[in-house]
């Protein structure tokens, strides 16, 4: 009896792995379904880990999530190369800001997130499950993207946390996922934000997942991603009136980036 459940498992596995080799579809349906699994399953074993060791919602429960994540890209075949680490080195509260490409950037984000740094996200995560709950426990800040009135609520709450707690905070300023191998104009709350609480910005920029990632094309195979943290824009004596130029700096210097780490650099001249 054994013995057959265990050709049967064989011959099921032979046959998956036939259908990915043939089928981009199969293969890319496979490889997003076991990362769900992976962090459903992962969040839900982090979950009491974060209640024991630290007791509740707090910022220090990032360093454990941070290093259950950061395992995921072995299963992937996902490597890293990480450049400006030294950036994240200011004295007192930041905003970092950096592209949004996918579901996978929390691998990246994990890859770089320095110690006392929260993030913002999308109200909606906060009921994904065990894994809104293991990300509500690592401190993240949840907006209402569709109620203007309460992001900006909630933004002014998170200037005051910030110097107060001396924390940093990560904000895509894109404002939605975009695997294009381009940046989406960015929204302007993040810098108000920095010119509000007078602190520095922080780019960080990742290479285009767009050779191993696209949904469109059912693309997801192994693959190499180049991250840099640039250096801190600082914000000491700009107002509201400067808003608008210092996005539009950062979105240029990004941008620049982006194309330069993914293989652009023809394109990064021509956007200037």
């Amino acid at each position: 009896m054994e013995l057959g459940w265990l050709l049967w498992g064989a011959a099921v596995l032979l046959l998956l792995h036939v259908l990915m080799e043939l089928s981009p579809a199969v293969n890319f349906v496979l490889r997003i379904g076991f990362y769900y699994v992976l962090c459903i399953v992962c969040s839900a074993l982090t979950v009491p880990v974060c209640l024991l060791v630290n007791g509740g919602r707090t910022v220090k429960n990032m360093r454990i999530i941070k290093t259950v994540v950061k395992t995921f890209k072995y299963f992937f075949g996902l490597r890293f190369e990480v450049k400006g680490l030294e950036n994240f080195e200011v004295e007192g509260p930041a905003i970092i800001v950096s592209n949004h490409q996918s579901i996978l950037d929390m691998m990246g984000l994990m890859e770089v997130l320095p110690d006392n740094c929260v993030q913002v996200g999308k109200k909606e995560l906060m009921y994904a499950g065990t894994v809104g709950l293991v990300i509500y426990l690592g401190g993240v800040i949840f907006i209402n993207r569709k109620s203007t009135t309460s992001a900006k609520m909630v933004m002014a709450e998170v200037a005051k946390t910030m110097t107060t707690d001396n924390v940093k905070v990560w904000v895509y300023p894109e404002g939605t996922r975009n695997c294009t191998g381009d940046l989406l104009p960015f929204k302007k709350g993040a810098f108000h934000l920095a010119v509000q609480a007078q602190v520095p910005v922080i780019p960080v920029v990742y290479s285009s997942f767009t050779t191993f990632y696209n949904p469109k094309k059912n693309l997801f195979t192994s693959g190499k991603i180049k991250v840099e943290v640039l250096p801190p824009i600082h914000t000491k004596g700009l107002t509201s009136d400067d808003v608008t130029d210092l996005t539009d700096r950062c979105f240029r210097i990004m941008r620049e980036t982006l194309f330069r780490l993914s293989g652009r650099p023809s394109e990064a001249k021509d956007s200037s």
